[in-house]
């Protein structure tokens, strides 16, 4: 079997799907793997340390998907709507592709590859049970967002995060909030306080208490009904906009008190909740921060601008997305890991085994047979189920 690692074309991508560290868990296997030339240079991974571990580079695009039976990226179709479109002329019917998809959203594109032929994997619909922990690439990445979100604050914000005792005074420590516990705020939370912050933290998974207060933040506990707030996976679930305004008028007294407010909370294949609204950035002091991790999907303040750092009323917000492609180097080196627990288990004498009884499997086949094969995908395209019996190999 051939595994091909083509360079990522999403603008601002700096991640590769998979690093020199990674390919002896694929070519102790017997895999190949194809790497185009520059693929990991962003990442700070040279053709050489490729060489070395044992990949061929190649210098056509166009060769490493016509040669490879498995495309692994960190961006497919669909995750890359514009620049991806250009590889579907390069793929195959039976080959597959294993990236992050966008397939909740991205609807239009899923189908393209569906026609394609293509056997496609959406890693960010990666179950969250325990075997599958070593493949959670949302739980990687998650955590790199929560780390660099808090540095994103601490250059912008005109102060210190902690206290300090000075000939001149004493420094009162930084104020910080963040809003949703999940990996990428509990990331934010223990980095603001290894920074020397003040931190409190709130999510309506009241289950998540413990983890907050055990990184040494303060549980906000606000008289908001959190029943039944809990999804599948341990997501939070989506509430109705009622919940949610409820939420902001109990949550405002404790934004306008921060100096730094952290925001990531997210629903998967739904738009971010706002959780931070006009009235709220409002009330905040002047040069005070809001980090909005969730500003790919929409963002979590009302006045996020994705892709950008607005000012308002005096107080910055920063919207940073791909976040993760900021730390390209550990980045990647997490998300290969990923990739290749996910990858070496279905390898079957130079085939991809799809056993479908297997819910990693399962969960996170997108297209098949020219067909899109995910159950969710397929109802929101308004598609009957499709047959029980989809075959096991590929």
């Amino acid at each position: 079997m051939i595994v091909g690692v083509p360079i990522e074309t999403f603008p601002g991508e700096r991640r590769v799907a998979l690093v020199p560290a990674a390919l002896p868990l694929l070519t102790d296997k017997g895999v190949e793997v194809l790497v185009e030339e520059g693929a990991g240079e962003s990442a700070g991974y040279s053709n050489d340390a490729y060489r070395d571990s044992g990949a061929r580079i190649v210098e056509e695009r166009a060769e490493v998907f016509t040669s490879a039976d498995v495309i692994v990226q960190v961006r497919g179709l669909g995750a890359n709507p514009d620049a991806g479109r250009a590889d579907l002329e390069y793929q195959r019917a039976g080959q597959g592709l294993i990236s992050f998809l966008e397939p909740l959203t991205a609807l239009r594109e899923v189908e393209e590859i569906a026609r394609t032929g293509v056997v496609a994997f959406a890693m960010e619909l990666m179950p969250r049970v325990t075997r599958a922990q070593s493949m959670d690439v949302l739980s990687s990445m998650a955590t790199i967002s929560g780390y660099k979100a808090v540095l994103f604050a601490a250059e912008a914000l005109p102060r210190m995060f902690p206290m300090m005792m000075t000939a001149a005074g004493t420094v009162t420590p930084a104020r910080v909030l963040v809003v949703g516990a999940g990996v990428a705020g509990l990331q934010a939370i223990a980095t603001a306080r290894r920074l020397g912050a003040v931190v409190q933290a709130y999510d309506i998974r009241p289950a998540v208490k413990e983890e907050i207060e055990s990184l040494g933040a303060r549980y906000v506990d606000l008289p908001v009904d959190t029943r039944e707030t809990e999804g599948e996976g341990g997501y939070a679930k989506a509430m109705d906009e009622d919940f949610y305004r409820r939420q902001r008028e109990t949550l405002a007294n404790v934004v306008v008190q921060s100096d730094v407010v952290i925001t990531t909370a997210a629903v998967p294949g739904k738009r971010a909740p706002v959780l931070v609204d006009r009235e709220m950035v409002k009330g905040m002091r002047p040069g005070s921060v809001i980090v909005d991790v969730a500003a790919e999907r929409g963002g979590n303040c009302e006045l996020t601008r994705p892709g950008e750092t607005a000012s308002v009323h005096g107080v910055s917000i920063i919207g940073h997305t791909n976040i993760p492609s900021t730390v390209p180097h550990d980045a990647s080196q997490m998300y290969a890991r990923n990739i290749a627990n996910f990858l070496v288990p279905m390898l079957d004498h130079g085939t991809l085994n799809l056993d479908l009884q297997d819910e990693v499997v399962r969960e996170t086949l997108v297209t098949n047979g020219g067909q899109v094969a995910h159950p969710k995908v397929r109802e929101l395209l308004g598609l009957p189920a499709a047959a029980d019996d989809q075959g096991k190999d590929s």
